[in-house]
């Protein structure tokens, strides 16, 4: 283990710690439970929603691994998608980059600079030449997408020969199209954070995320003019260092702008809020600014809420059980596991000369709480049986991968980066497969 790690321990049951000292739970940032009762685990559920820590359970049970993530809210800057689009503002060109391209007249550069402009102001002057006979559009359809293609190739030189010239900058270009013509929209799910109530109506108790977010929204309603702020990087091209630079510093320039605009939007909402300035620092508000298209806002529920008949999700579970390649009906073993261990005090097959008899105890355990749900019956009797195999072991194979998935979600939590899962994962080992599922 790293030498940086320090552990600790306390030698007493979950079950005593909550019954003397249950604030003893309130003081970490993250509680991870395994090997709990029902019982016990909903009473420290309960306790840690109200605390607004964290739980992450993780169960392996024989050839079954379960992980249920309950966490009230939780907000995401670096959610590290796996595709992101650049942030090009070709569509809607701010000021300093309209001017910037304007400077650059291909008809006048030789062959070594015509060859040599960056793409983007390439895809730029077309934009706006297309513009110019399409009523001010930009290319959207495919077959106007291939038109916008052919006008830029007629745009490389044709040599002496007759022969067009090889202008790398040209082909990424044409290669650009479909990616770079994006309209400068606020994406859907930034503007349900924007729209979201904990925006609107800021406290002396919003969390840093809301105060940026709600001046974030005010910065689109009013400088952004319904766009986001400028990201401020742009991708790798064939181009000169100097022209190269130049284009960078501009977008810079102007991501600059923004961050300093949703600043003081920032400082004033702090001080309204009676909050000390310092609250919030600059390299917050910049490393916000950089990821304002791919924010995000886990909204959980609680344990309680998944057993509360009231408040369960039987609908979705029924729909799910509808089809057997489902990974439900493992969910639904393990709340039938569960039952039986209220009922009996220990798990199925724990016993090996009780294998058989536990069998039909299960199945009746299974069968009442799929009619409490209003679920008809598995199909197969093949998924009772296996489970009182199980015995409740726990494999070291599948404990290990339950084990570092989970401690992956716990990083995500701890350090506020990548989106964790929303709220139930079920792994199966005989298929290698898995899901996740909202309950």
């Amino acid at each position: 283990m790293n030498s940086d790690v320090r552990g600790d321990f306390v030698d007493e049951t979950p079950e005593h710690l909550l019954e003397e000292n249950s604030e003893f739970f309130n003081s970490f940032s993250v509680v991870v439970a395994t090997g709990l009762t029902e019982k016990t685990l909903l009473l420290l559920s309960s306790l840690l929603w109200e605390a607004g820590v964290p739980l992450l359970v993780c169960r392996a049970y024989g050839m079954i691994g379960y992980m249920r993530l309950q966490v009230s809210e939780h907000t995401v800057i670096e959610t590290h998608p796996d595709n992101v689009l650049d942030d090009l503002r070709l569509d809607r060109p701010f000021p300093a980059l309209q001017e910037y391209v304007e400077s650059l007249n291909l008809d006048q550069m030789d062959l070594k600079d015509h060859s040599h402009t960056p793409y983007v102001a390439l895809l730029l002057k077309y934009i706006q030449q297309w513009q110019k006979e399409n009523n001010g559009e930009i290319p959207r359809t495919f077959n106007e997408k291939k038109a916008f293609k052919e006008m830029i190739r007629k745009g490389i030189r044709i040599n002496e020969e007759g022969v067009p010239d090889e202008e790398e900058n040209y082909e990424e270009a044409i290669k650009a199209v479909n990616t770079a013509l994006n309209a400068t929209l606020v994406p859907v799910n930034v503007q349900n954070i924007l729209n979201d109530t904990a925006c609107e109506n800021l406290s002396s108790e919003s969390k840093p995320f809301w105060i940026m977010a709600r001046a974030l929204r005010d910065f689109v309603e009013n400088e952004g003019k319904g766009a986001l702020p400028v990201r401020g990087t742009i991708p790798d091209m064939t181009a000169d260092s100097e022209r190269y630079i130049k284009l960078q510093n501009v977008y810079r320039a102007q991501a600059t702008k923004d961050v300093n605009a949703i600043s003081n939007r920032v400082q004033k909402l702090l001080l309204d809020l009676g909050k000390p300035q310092d609250l919030i620092t600059e390299m917050d508000i910049k490393l916000f600014c950089k990821n304002t298209h791919n924010l995000q806002v886990v909204r959980g529920r609680s344990l309680a809420q998944e057993y509360n008949p009231k408040t369960m999700k039987f609908q979705d579970i029924v729909m799910h059980l509808n089809n057997p390649d489902s990974e439900m009906v493992f969910y639904v073993m393990l709340r039938a596991v569960d039952r039986f261990y209220t009922e009996f005090n220990r798990f199925p097959g724990y016993f090996d000369d009780q294998v058989e008899p536990d069998i039909i105890k299960l199945k009746t355990c299974l069968c009442r709480i799929l009619q409490e749900w209003g679920c008809a019956p598995l199909a197969k009797d093949d998924y009772v049986h296996e489970m009182c195999r199980y015995g409740a072991a726990e494999l070291h194979s599948v404990a290990a991968f339950i084990g570092g998935t989970g401690a992956q979600e716990v990083i995500k939590l701890i350090t506020g980066q990548y989106v964790p899962f929303n709220n139930t994962f079920l792994y199966n080992a005989m298929t290698a497969t898995s899901a996740t599922f909202e309950l």
